[in-house]
């Protein structure tokens, strides 16, 4: 299924292989909340842009428009045409986002619906039977995302539940994928650290599930209010103990030079929601740094985004046009403004992956993980 390829000092090469296609790591997976990235952006883009997995809510899914129903559409894949692989995360982050109305409990979690406020439950077993409802090429493990800093005591208790809640993702899993019913019986399950920013959880935990003996590892629980160099240390305490041969997942995390530094301790896969809404707000990323393409200066400017980009608003539109039509609030501005994006964070993955096989990734290290976040 996975395969390290290529390292070059801690950042690793690799090769993932699904019963959905492969993908070539460190990747980036484009964040399609409800089956659909923000912006009016569809599945045809994403192939055209360089997306190799996407990724989709199971929460969101499950209220809207019900995991039933992506299941009598034949699962996600054929739901929004996508030839490639999907991974679902398991809505523990959902749980956490939704704080002010949750009861955590060992069997799950209790919470109203953000739509209309009914009471939904979901555990271990009912988020395995949504996303394999939903059919996606990996399922997240349920679990529970704590904020950051918490006391010591309760993420220690938290992070010993999410244990338990692992143990019964695997034994759910394994079932569902023994039915004649299940659309994808080749589902895998990626298990989740957590610890909050305690190093002896982190550590103590991952020692723990890398036993358990799941198709990949995520680390979850960063990027949830700690400093960014906080982050980076739990990276780094926990990867020496994650699988060598199994995908590491980074969650949620982040920005151009988050990835960046994230590949520099070991991660092979990343997302989040940052490139599309922020450029739904005109921040965007370039290999010259970021630009706020609403500033007044931009008002005249006839040259593309960026003139070294290949993406379908660089090689068509200036930023003139993007600006006006973002201000008027024309969906076309989000839509060009999310294309670059995303395109930009495939092409960076693209050429973190170039730099690693070449072995000169600690220069493109250096080169870009201050530069990326200079202002234009």
């Amino acid at each position: 299924m996975f395969k390290v390829i290529k390292m070059d000092g801690r950042a690793r090469r690799g090769h993932f292989e699904s019963v959905h296609g492969t993908a070539e790591t460190p990747v980036f997976m484009n964040v399609g909340t409800s089956a659909a990235i923000k912006g009016a952006v569809s599945t045809t883009d994403l192939r055209e842009i360089g997306c190799q997995i996407e990724l989709s809510n199971t929460y969101h899914l499950h209220v809207r428009p019900g995991d039933d129903v992506i299941y009598k559409m034949g699962g996600i894949r054929k739901f929004f045409n996508w030839d490639r692989p999907v991974l679902t995360d398991s809505g523990g982050f959902q749980v956490f986002s939704l704080a002010q109305l949750r009861k955590i409990t060992e069997e799950g979690v209790s919470f109203s619906s953000h739509i209309d406020g009914k009471r939904i439950f979901m555990g271990p077993e009912e988020s395995m039977r949504i996303q394999s409802h939903i059919a996606s090429t990996i399922a997240m493990a349920f679990d529970e995302c704590v904020e950051n800093p918490s006391p010591y005591d309760y993420v220690k208790a938290s992070t010993a539940r999410t244990t338990r809640w692992l143990e019964r993702c695997i034994a759910e899993m394994k079932r569902l994928n023994s039915l004649d019913e299940t659309i994808n019986k080749n589902q895998l399950l990626f298990g989740i650290n957590q610890g909050g920013t305690y190093d002896d959880l982190r550590t103590e935990h991952m020692k723990v599930i890398r036993e358990m003996n799941c198709d990949g590892y995520a680390i979850g629980g960063l990027a949830v209010g700690e400093e960014t160099e906080v982050m980076y240390h739990i990276i780094e305490q926990v990867e020496p103990f994650m699988p060598a041969d199994k995908p590491r997942y980074l969650m949620g995390v982040g920005t151009p030079w988050n990835i960046i530094e994230g590949v520099y301790r070991g991660i092979d896969f990343f997302d989040c929601v940052m490139p599309s809404r922020n450029a739904r707000h005109g921040y965007i990323f370039t290999w010259n740094g970021t630009m706020n393409i609403n500033n007044r200066k931009y008002i005249t400017d006839d040259t593309p985004i960026d003139v070294n980009c290949g993406c379908p608003a660089c090689r068509n539109y200036s930023r003139g046009y993007i600006r006006h039509l973002l201000n008027v609030d024309e969906m076309l501005g989000m839509r060009l403004a999310v294309l670059h994006n995303l395109y930009f964070y495939n092409e960076l993955m693209a050429k973190i992956r170039e730099a690693i096989d070449e072995d000169r990734y600690e220069e493109f290290y250096q080169k870009y993980r201050f530069s990326l976040q200079e202002r234009i």
